[in-house]
């Protein structure tokens, strides 16, 4: 049901106290909560779910109340208006759905364990305790937790521990905060700990079941990325500590609990003596993120969750503006442009896509918000190229001034525009609410018309599309100083084409840096002048050609038979974001073949052709020494060689994996196991391999190991052992649902597991929606379910089976976008294989 009033303008808390006893083996939660609020009117509502409430007092004295658990409500009648201290005691159930209070469980030397931990965004709280459970309702909170205790055990929560008695440990009150902010967790923990230069004491925990060493890059970076951000945002980080907790079992990948951030264990801890660098990455960022918000979303929180980009956009820009200052050689920017940037532009061309500010009220909706496409990677992308547009020395000023004025409050998005625009002195709201209120983005068609060098913009789909009247405020960042700036018309004209060209002596370019949110088509003269320059253009510029041209072949503007005879010229670079954005395309082709049929051997040759010179270039053991580019590259063209059958890599695979196999195969280098354990279970696979891997995955606490095993196990061919696998699907000791969507997007990707991974997801529904359903990872499940189909059989089934669910509250607009996908990619597979196929074959034969 909608919530059409906010609680929070009935009743205005200012400070919790809150008493929880939390009993691990009943499961029964207990608590006592005492609110000091402004009560507006006399009758009020406090969020609660799943509650029991035994009693509600005001001022000491018992009143009349009624829950109503469709709208999550409390309602109390009280006897006035003004200040009230309500006091209501309760019980409620400890339960397994990673949600509110829940235990996480792991093993250690084979004895079974469980730590308790909280998730309380987006409306969690409420199933902890009674509270106006809304961003804007902040207020200071007291919190006491007892629970079965056992030696030796740790608690953690946002403030530090002041006092333990009877039992219950008291922890400092807190300041000025919202309640999706609140964390706390207990169990059998270690820790490291250190302190940054300003005295903010940083400390990394997580379970014995992982290795000392195993918290040690999260300490570094952690410290250093508040060091980092103290500095950048000019403001001083707000609490004592800054506590990150790995928990075994997390919905989400982390959470920025103001003072106490939660990870899923593989965003944390990492095996120091044997990580890929791009895993190193991944963690660094997610971290950066984090610690982002404990400024931009925690000091100051967005007003309601119609402004969640506030948070989320500008918390995955900087995750990469920091990494970007600790880190430098990693040169983390390119990580955005091959991950971040092609989800944006993918999934933001689908007609139907929401806009980055979204309407919302109610709940139900609420996690829907939560498109990393959308949200994170296209909000952050925004936010790049309004930093590109001020500038940083603006850029920091504004925000210094936007903290000052906000802190411990909330604010809107116009309040950034406003902070930002004042200290650049530019009406940055003007442009940049194009892109915040609109969905989609323009494709930008460069022309040469009656010899004049013309622009014009219209709104780029993949598949059919209305909206093609929206403009934007497009920063062009072209090459040519001619250019405008800003291109706010719909067509404009730069000027005579050949006298520009003379003058700047270099093919025409816009979205110079590809930070600007748009695509680009030009005319054939300006493209093949662009083409027979790429040598002298930089990895970025290559990169977006084939990024560009890719886009258009989805969207149907150019056949991608187009761009196939190109990717040989992109094949022996160097640059890993080349190199990442040629096999994006490669890989596209995928879709316009029949397995084992003449057109997929003809495509297992271009990929031969296309990755082994690169092969025998990097071998397939790591170096010491070797570049960042090379060690990033050597997973693309290894995979690449092993999907074309390329004999000597299988072998090569195979011999490394029979030299590990008596040891230990977690030793086998990072950057290439992912390819042995499924080279091996794909060719050389046996129930003893599949049962030994399967094996390693329930002992192993090591998060990228289990991570290759997955992809491995999900790869093989038999159909037995595919039958034995999905059994497992369902099975907690071995697979968590936290990681259940991996195991069963692989399966469903292994043109073998196809059918067995469908009929399962169709068949246990229920199942999958009881267990991990409401929680904003949930509807990912569809995604990635659209992400691989591409028949017409697969479309109808996929139809049959989730269009009766499409007005079930947070499904629609997936369900609805995701119909639109898979019958685009039909449609273009049918129009477009054919030729496709013969450009493919024309390279190899």
């Amino acid at each position: 049901m909608t919530e059409l009033t906010h609680f929070y303008q009935k009743f205005q808390p200012t400070h919790y106290d809150l008493y929880i006893d939390i009993d691990r083996g009943t499961k029964v939660i207990t608590g006592k909560t005492t609110i000091t609020g402004d009560a507006k009117v006399k009758d009020i509502s406090i969020h609660q779910k799943d509650l029991t409430i035994k009693s509600v007092q005001a001022d000491g004295k018992d009143v009349s109340f009624t829950t109503e658990n469709q709208n999550d409500a409390l309602n109390v009648a009280l006897t006035k208006t003004g200040e009230v201290t309500l006091t209501i005691e309760y019980s409620a159930p400890l339960t397994d759905s990673m949600m509110g209070i829940y235990p996480s469980y792991y093993e250690v030397d084979g004895v079974k364990k469980q730590i308790i931990g909280t998730q309380f965004e987006t409306n969690f709280a409420r199933q902890a305790f009674p509270c106006v459970d809304e961003p804007e309702a902040k207020a200071k909170f007291d919190i006491a937790l007892k629970f079965d205790e056992q030696d030796g055990e740790t608690v953690l929560s946002n403030m530090p521990e002041v006092k333990t008695e009877n039992g219950v440990h008291y922890f400092d009150t807190t300041v000025r905060m919202s309640t999706y902010l609140i964390a706390f967790a207990f169990g059998d923990l270690q820790s490291k700990i250190t302190t940054t230069k300003s005295g903010v004491k940083v400390g990394v925990f997580a379970t014995k079941a992982h290795k000392a060493n195993e918290l040690d890059f999260a300490l570094d970076i952690a410290k250093r990325a508040i060091e980092f951000y103290e500095d950048f945002y000019q403001t001083p980080y707000p609490l004592p500590h800054s506590w990150q907790l790995a928990l075994p079992d997390f919905s989400a990948g982390a959470m920025e609990n103001w003072g106490l951030v939660t990870y899923r264990e593989a965003y944390l801890t990492l095996d120091p003596d044997n990580t890929s660098l791009d895993t190193k990455q991944l963690v660094a960022t997610v971290i950066t993120h984090e610690l982002a918000h404990q400024w931009f979303g925690d000091l100051v929180t967005m007003k309601w969750w119609d402004d969640l980009w506030l948070n989320e956009s500008f918390a995955n820009m900087m995750e990469y503006v920091s990494v970007d200052a600790i880190e430098p050689d990693w040169h983390i920017w390119e990580m955005f442009q091959t991950s971040d940037v092609p989800a944006a532009l993918q999934r933001d061309a689908t007609d139907g896509v929401q806009s980055v500010h979204v309407d919302v009220e109610d709940p139900a909706e609420i996690d829907a918000l939560f498109d990393s496409a959308i949200v994170y990677a296209k909000g952050a992308r925004m936010l790049v190229m309004m930093r590109a547009l001020v500038g940083d020395d603006a850029l920091r000023k504004g925000l210094k001034n936007y903290f000052a004025a906000h802190q411990y409050n909330n604010a809107k998005g116009a309040d950034l525009w406003n902070a930002i625009g004042e200290a650049a002195g530019m009406d940055v709201a003007k442009i940049m609410n194009t892109w915040l209120e609109q969905p989609g983005y323009p494709v930008v068609k460069a022309s040469i018309i009656d010899g004049e060098l013309t622009l014009s913009q219209e709104q780029f789909f993949i598949g059919d599309g209305v909206g093609k009247e929206r403009q934007w405020q497009i920063p062009l960042n072209s090459n040519y100083d001619a250019a405008p700036k800003i291109m706010a018309d719909k067509t404009i004209v730069i000027g005579t084409y050949d006298k520009l060209r003379k003058e700047n002596d270099k093919p025409f370019r816009v979205n110079v840096g590809n930070n600007s949110h748009f695509i680009v088509k030009y005319d054939d003269e300006l493209l093949k002048d662009i083409l027979d320059n790429i040598d002298s253009l930089d990895s970025i510029s290559q990169l977006q050609i084939l990024q560009d041209l890719r886009l258009l072949a989805e969207g149907n503007q150019i056949s991608y038979s187009e761009i196939v005879p190109l990717l040989p010229k992109f094949a022996g670079s160097h640059s890993n974001v080349v190199i990442a954005t040629l096999y994006r395309v490669a890989n596209d082709l995928k879709k316009f073949v029949t397995p084992n049929s003449n057109e997929a051997k003809s495509l297992e040759k271009l990929f031969d052709k296309l990755s082994s010179d690169q092969v025998k270039r990097l071998g397939w053991q790591p170096k010491s020494g070797e570049s960042n580019d090379d060690q990033l590259t050597r997973p693309y063209v290894l995979n690449a060689s092993l999907y074309a059958k390329n004999p000597i890599s299988i072998e090569s695979a195979h011999a490394i994996y029979v030299d590990n196999e008596q040891q230990d195969l977690s030793a086998i280098s990072a950057d290439i196991r992912l390819f042995i354990l499924r080279n091996e279970v794909k060719n050389y696979g046996t129930e003893e391999v599949f049962d030994n891997l399967l094996d390693e995955y329930r002992k192993s606490s090591d998060a990228s190991y289990k991570e290759d095993i997955c992809a491995a196990l999900t790869a093989t061919p038999d159909p037995k052992l595919i039958k034995k696998l999905v059994g497992f699907f369902e099975d907690a000791d071995t697979i968590k649902p936290q990681d259940l969507r991996a195991w069963y997007r692989g399966l469903l990707a292994n043109d073998a597991g196809q059918e067995a991974a469908w009929d399962w997801i169709r068949n246990d529904w229920q199942w999958l929606d009881d267990t991990v359903g409401g929680d904003m990872e949930f509807t990912t499940y569809i995604t990635v379910t659209a992400m691989i189909f591409h028949t017409p059989e697969r479309l109808a089934e996929f139809k049959a089976f989730f269009e009766p669910k499409l007005n079930t509250p947070g499904m629609t607009r997936e369900i609805s976008m995701d119909i639109k996908i898979v019958e685009t990619r039909v449609k273009l597979i049918e129009a477009e294989k054919d030729a496709v196929n013969e450009a493919v074959s024309g390279l190899v034969d």
